[in-house]
């Protein structure tokens, strides 16, 4: 039985995920919370296996609440946003750094059409989240450091073109990742970058801004047809695939597709990395970040077969060692870095 613990102030909200918690019969809500307050004191008390957080609370918002819990009783949280309003994307994304695992739109009733999926995502990911390894946070909101962990590379030759491109594939943790990432690149970076993140349908334009005010880099949602230009990260739209095409002066020009998802996805790591390695071949590097499932490994074979250099996240400072963990199976990996280290390897890299 997985126990849940609810915080949200509007009883309406509270009582929708309560009801429809309670409906399933492995999911057993323990505790509901109006406020971050009581959300922490009850974290503490009751011991859940996983905390649903609104993220506008009074008395204590939904961050100050998860760094409260990740420093004193680490749970796994989910954050359960109301709005796609750019200032509430963003500080429900600073909870991700403070630890929280997931950003998920607030379900809304009736169950009907985009409503019910939101519903059923929602209890998808207590049940997954529920075993996932939380780790205490020492400093609020500061991500931990992780020991340097790196795999020997292929020992066939890698890189031999000058890379031109960089494609990033993230999922559940991803955009704590890759502030860290883009954070520690500067503005002069040599190339641009193509970023596929799983976030719910409307919180692109807020992780766009959040990912912006964390790096030197320009960040923007991509746009079809547009060159890609170098220190300049794009992230995938909604609902849109993203990759590249060479233009008549064989310059990278976005590419976005309203082809079927790929697995479940669109936009789709996969269809990212296979986009880059089949224009570039091995002028492309392709990292691979948290996330749940699969999704990327089937990208990255095309991407490690066409000579490109393939960069996974390693276990340790992964929030969900799922994609990075497949793609090292599949054996599609040039090495295996922290999250801390990703960037100065792209640098090397571009040299």
């Amino acid at each position: 039985m997985i126990r849940v613990l609810v915080a949200d102030d509007s009883a309406t909200a509270r009582a929708l995920i309560v009801a429809l918690l309670s409906a399933e019969p492995d999911l057993r809500v323990v505790g509901e919370a109006r406020n971050g307050r009581e959300a922490v004191d009850m974290a503490e008390r009751l011991a859940p296996d996983v905390v649903t957080m609104d993220i506008q609370m009074p008395v204590l918002d939904g961050l100050l609440a998860t760094q409260d819990i990740m420093t004193r009783t680490p749970t796994p949280i989910i954050i359960v946003s109301s709005s796609s309003r750019v200032g509430d994307v963003e500080l429900s994304l600073e909870a991700t750094r403070a630890g929280a695992l997931l950003v998920l739109p607030k379900p809304e009733g009736p169950s009907i059409s985009a409503e019910a999926a939101d519903q059923r995502h929602l209890v998808n990911m207590v049940r997954a989240l529920a075993g996932v390894k939380v780790v205490r946070r020492h400093t609020a909101g500061s991500p931990s450091v992780p020991m340097r962990h790196v795999r020997p590379s292929s020992p066939r030759s890698r890189g031999a073109a000058a890379p031109r491109l960089v494609a990033i594939g993230a999922s559940t943790g991803g955009p704590a990742a890759l502030q860290t990432i883009l954070a520690d690149l500067p503005r002069s970076f040599p190339l641009p970058i193509l970023v596929v993140q799983h976030i719910a349908h409307g919180f692109t334009p807020g992780l766009v801004h959040w990912l912006g005010g964390a790096t030197r880099m320009h960040v923007r949602i991509a746009t079809f047809g547009e060159l890609a230009l170098p220190g300049t990260v794009y992230v995938a739209p909604d609902d849109r695939h993203l990759g590249i095409r060479l233009g008549e002066d064989h310059a990278p020009r976005l590419l976005l597709d309203v082809a079927p998802p790929t697995g479940s996805f669109r936009p789709s790591a996969s269809y990212l990395f296979r986009s880059i390695s089949a224009a570039l071949g091995a002028a492309a590097v392709s990292v691979i970040l948290t996330g749940m499932g699969d999704d990327g490994v089937a990208g990255l074979r095309f991407a490690y077969e066409a000579g490109g250099h393939v960069i996974a996240q390693d276990e340790a400072s992964s929030v969900i060692y799922g994609m990075p963990r497949e793609a090292v199976r599949a054996g599609v990996v040039t090495e295996v870095l922290s999250v801390s280290e990703i960037a100065g390897q792209l640098m090397e890299l571009a040299k």
